[in-house]
């Protein structure tokens, strides 16, 4: 079971959350761009509790653009084995 992220992605989306020091949008699985945010978030020097990475949506001045630009569902279990493994 997926534990509940006490954040609402739909309120990210819909609502243009603007990319901050906790929100990071991105289009596609890079694994260095995103590992090299997600080390970011690890050192979290403002004890801001560390931060999201969305991954499938792209960004434009640091709001995410819609339509989504979608990751294909078969990669989804890869992705969180290789990011727990290089994180």
């Amino acid at each position: 079971m997926i534990p509940k992220l006490p954040i609402n992605i739909n309120d990210l989306l819909h609502h243009r959350t603007v990319e901050s020091e906790r929100i990071e949008y991105k289009e596609g699985w890079n694994p260095q761009a995103i590992l090299h945010t997600l080390r970011a978030f690890a050192n979290d020097f403002h004890n801001l509790g560390g931060g999201y990475v969305v991954i499938g949506v792209a960004e434009k001045n640091g709001q995410p653009q819609l339509p989504l630009v979608g990751i294909n569902p078969s990669e989804i279990d890869m992705i969180q084995k290789e990011a727990k493994i290089n994180g």
